[in-house]
């Protein structure tokens, strides 16, 4: 009874992971109420709560959890009709899709048929501050709470709240469409877009708190979508630049934590492992997108990706080349944790004290961000000043917020004393990895 039960609850939070931007966008095209979709979705994974445990996990978790939170809709739209409109509507979406549509999100509305990537460019209005439309995609799309949402704006989450309240307001107040734009409006939206299934892929690249530093399916979920755009923007080298960098990076998942989920930096890791298939096709992607000459920032940091991705040995890689692309890429994403990742560079291509030198200019840009005194920790250990780098690895291990981060610095807090510790770009920096740059 108790495996059935451990069961049900893993297949519930495999399916908030994979299925909740699923179900909110489905919902969200059918009765084109943003608050009523969340709230039957949240209803809907309760009903999984209490049922999944005893009546077992349903074949196809995410057509289960899209038709209860449907059903959900229509008894809520049907309590509150007032009048033979609202009953109509509540009668109209009584009347399910085909199930395997209602799920994989084709519904014959023209262009690309995708119900996520319909959400992602209504979230993505040019009328929405890029703020909102970030905060927006985060909640909708990959499930966040208000908290951490909250978190990554650096702001209280009671702002958060009444700003997702107002954007929310502003959608429906506009009639802002829900659908992928015309082709002619594409480009206006374009940056936007681009923005969210970058963050997006973060979050599934460097999960923002809980046990396991990797989401997967999240990661794999952005990809698909950037697929998706691709196909909408051949002639967009950013498009290609962008996917380039989700399949570089997304390629050594793999390898990246260990057997019991602790965090493997980039020099230890099994480059036999690696997904060969994913980094030709996207160091492909990067030479065409290169081929276009019009340089952007998913561009660069693909070429950063590539040179850790096709590197055959740690020691292969080139440093000094690196550091010069974070250099072209504070043109385009200036901020101070491009150059805390310059500074890494720096200090693996010229030394430790050149990155240390780099590094120390940002504490106060960076106050809080556990990967400023992570970095300098290292840094300062590869230049022998044991007892700097053990204070600044206790303040790196106080702000992680990822059980494998705290566990992989924990491991370095107990070596910092052993005289045969290894070298490493840095202790908790993913190298190459897409980072924040363009988030808030």
């Amino acid at each position: 009874m108790a495996g059935e039960h451990d069961a049900a609850e893993a297949a519930l939070a495999q399916a908030f992971r994979e299925e909740w931007g699923s179900v909110v966008a489905t919902l969200i095209r059918v009765t084109g109420d943003w608050d009523l979709a969340e709230e039957c979705a949240q209803d809907a994974f309760a009903l999984a709560v209490r049922t999944w445990p005893r009546d077992g996990v349903p074949d196809r978790p995410g057509a289960w959890l899209t038709t209860a939170a449907r059903n959900r809709a229509v008894d809520r739209l049907r309590r509150a009709a007032v009048g033979a409109g609202k009953l109509r509507e509540a009668a109209l979406l009584a009347v399910p899709d085909d199930p395997a549509e209602v799920h994989s999100g084709h519904h014959g509305h023209g262009g690309v048929e995708d119900d996520r990537l319909r959400l992602i460019f209504t979230c993505c209005h040019p009328s929405l501050a890029f703020e909102a439309q970030v905060a927006l995609a985060l909640r909708t799309l990959v499930g966040l709470s208000t908290a951490e949402i909250a978190r990554a704006f650096l702001v209280s989450e009671s702002t958060m709240s009444q700003r997702l309240v107002r954007v929310k307001r502003k959608i429906r107040a506009a009639g802002i469409p829900y659908r992928v734009p015309p082709a002619h409006l594409l480009p206006e939206r374009t940056a936007a877009v681009l923005g969210v299934l970058y963050l997006l892929f973060n979050e599934g690249y460097s999960a923002s708190e809980g046990d396991d530093l990797q989401r997967p399916d999240l990661a794999a979920e952005a990809i698909r979508l950037a697929r998706l755009l691709r196909s909408l923007l051949p002639d967009e080298p950013e498009a290609a630049g962008l996917l380039s960098l989700l399949l570089l990076q997304h390629a050594r998942r793999a390898t990246r934590t260990g057997p019991g989920g602790e965090l493997v930096p980039l020099e230890e890791q099994d480059r036999s492992r690696w997904d060969t298939a994913a980094i030709a096709e996207g160091t492909a992607l990067l030479e065409e997108a290169l081929r276009r000459r019009s340089p952007g920032p998913y561009q660069v940091q693909a070429a950063i990706a590539a040179c850790h991705a096709t590197a055959a040995r740690a020691e292969d890689t080139d440093w000094a080349q690196i550091a010069g692309l974070y250099g072209q890429l504070r043109r385009f994403r200036p901020g101070p944790v491009v150059e805390l990742n310059r500074a890494v560079a720096v200090g693996m291509a010229f030394g430790p004290e050149a990155g240390l030198a780099l590094a120390d200019r940002l504490t106060e840009d960076l106050a809080g961000y556990h990967l400023l005194p992570a970095t300098r920790a290292d840094l300062l250990r590869r230049l022998g000043r044991t007892e700097e780098a053990r204070s600044a690895y206790a303040e790196a291990l106080a702000l992680a917020r990822t059980g494998a981060e705290r566990g992989y610095l924990r491991r370095r807090l107990s070596e910092i004393s052993s005289p045969e510790v290894s070298v490493s770009a840095s202790p908790v920096r993913r190298e190459g990895e897409p980072t924040p740059e363009g988030q808030p």
